[in-house]
């Protein structure tokens, strides 16, 4: 890919902001600013719960679905399993399979102009964050016929898409919790925030069966991505309370559960915990805003086509050294979440970033930024891309380039 820095300046789309006070809160306060949190979604949780799909169309009014998935589920078996529900109820449907590993602003345009040719109907996305993110994209231009993707920063003020149940199939983007997706911009090759309020899902429906046949690695990725969402909303300049919550309760399933998952992926036992920790992370996510791994993250990804989760774990415990001196205290609360003895020295923060270090290393998913594609002559566009990213400006350290720079040369 070209190596043009990844932009997002002031003009381009942002996510919507986590709730704000004027000062860091501190969990026991007696009193906080004023807080307004929308609730997220519907939840329906449990194995075998996707044969309640066809009854989950229905409470949104409507008698027809269009599926958004991939050419991966549907080799696997996955959407045709989904597709018997709705025949078996009689629901009408269409389909859009066309939705790559990082979704594009191509692929949203193809698909809404399947949607559109469909009609009207509830969008159902089915897969891993790639597609519940494409999928609101689709959903959201099929309501507003003249848009396109790329018109990403002219669309918060839409009109309203279509609504959308979230059947994620993997454990860790979170993506049913909100209703904007991160979409590559090939042409700028950059990623952008394509979203909008109508099109958070209304129901996010967890089914733990269909993540058994997830191999291993994309456990790994997928996992380590619910887990920095949970660590990163702990520390984010916009954490609250009611993230904490969320977040604390999202790193002790994911620190337990994901290493049992990634060893034995038939264990349903350990999926139905990922699953419900991811979703829990989601919802941290949503309330608190993210921060600079994530903001790497989304530029690695841009310029070398690197997995989400993979790019994250390349820089994760580099960037939570950096971030430590204005995160002790969340970072303890990630410890304590993590269930670890009380260290020696009381140094919480160094037990925390080591036993993250033990979780990635586990799962072997830390790969050094050479092996990923980044050439030295990439690390500058690199850095400013992350600075520029909107997640960036919620880390509890705010960085220079110069000091993006520096976490990108000791990852390298």
């Amino acid at each position: 890919m070209s190596a043009e820095p990844v932009s997002a300046g002031p003009a381009d789309p942002q996510p919507p902001s986590p709730p704000r006070f004027q000062e860091p809160y501190a969990m026991g306060e007696s009193t906080i600013d004023q807080l307004t949190i929308d609730p997220t979604c519907r939840i329906e949780f449990g194995p075998g719960r996707v044969a309640a799909l066809p009854e989950l169309v229905s409470s949104l009014g409507m008698s027809r679905a269009f599926v958004v998935t991939d050419r991966g589920l549907r080799a696997a078996g996955i959407v045709d399993q989904v597709l018997k529900a709705l025949d078996a109820a009689g629901v009408e449907h269409g389909v859009y399979d066309g939705v790559g590993a990082n979704p594009s602003t191509g692929n949203v345009d193809e698909g809404a102009a399947r949607a559109r040719a469909f009609g009207p109907a509830v969008v159902v996305a089915l897969g891993g964050g790639s597609v519940l993110d494409a999928a609101k994209g689709i959903s959201l231009l099929v309501g507003n016929a003249d848009a396109a993707a790329a018109d990403a920063d002219a669309l918060w003020e839409a009109l309203d898409g279509l609504p959308l149940i979230a059947i994620p199939t993997t454990s860790g983007t979170g993506a049913e919790t909100n209703g904007f997706g991160v979409i590559e911009d090939t042409a700028a090759c950059r990623k952008v925030y394509l979203g909008h309020p109508s099109v958070k899902p209304r129901i996010a429906l967890l089914d733990p069966e269909l993540t058994l046949g997830l191999p291993a690695r994309i456990t790994a990725a997928t996992g380590i991505d619910a887990l920095v969402h949970g660590i990163e909303s702990l520390a984010s300049r916009g954490a609250n309370p009611v993230s904490a919550a969320y977040a604390t309760q999202a790193v002790t399933m994911v620190g337990r559960w994901l290493p049992i998952a990634f060893d034995d992926g038939s264990n349903l036992e350990a999926r139905a915990q990922l699953m419900l920790g991811a979703h829990l992370a989601g919802q941290a996510l949503t309330i608190s805003g993210l921060g600079l791994v994530h903001g790497i993250g989304h530029a690695l990804t841009a310029h070398t086509g690197t997995p989400h989760g993979v790019a994250l774990a390349a820089v994760l415990e580099e960037v939570l050294e950096f971030s430590a001196p204005a995160a002790q205290d969340a970072y303890e609360q990630t410890a304590r979440a993590l269930r670890l003895d009380p260290p020696a020295d009381g140094d919480w923060a160094r037990a925390a970033i080591d036993a993250v270090r033990e979780i990635s290393g586990a799962l072997g998913i830390k790969q050094p930024l050479r092996e990923l594609g980044v050439r030295p002559d990439l690390l500058g566009p690199l850095a400013s891309g992350a600075l520029a990213d909107a997640v960036t400006r919620n880390a509890p350290r705010q960085p220079t380039e110069q000091d993006i720079l520096g976490i990108l040369e000791a990852a390298y």
